[in-house]
């Protein structure tokens, strides 16, 4: 992606679940339409990435894997009302 992000997170050498919780934490502190990059080594991160964003208002802009990383695009949702 040539895109500049508005935030990045190395989760690279934590294993699951931390990829996915570091990456909610970041995620919380971006505003609604900005953009992560997340960098993680831990393969059961390209599906839990996957299953996040179906379970919430975040979009996964793209993800790629290279030499063993894995990335992933998130833009943050619109904020959800409890």
């Amino acid at each position: 992606m040539t895109v500049q992000p508005d935030g990045v997170l190395d989760a690279r050498g934590l294993a699951c679940p931390l990829p996915l919780l570091k990456a909610k934490q970041a995620l919380s502190r971006l505003s609604s339409g900005q953009l992560l990059e997340v960098m993680a080594t831990d393969a059961g991160a390209w599906r839990d990435f996957e299953s996040f964003v179906e379970l919430s208002t975040h979009e996964l802009e793209a993800r790629e894997e290279r030499n063993g990383i894995y990335y992933f695009w998130i833009r943050k949702g619109k904020e959800v009302a409890s």
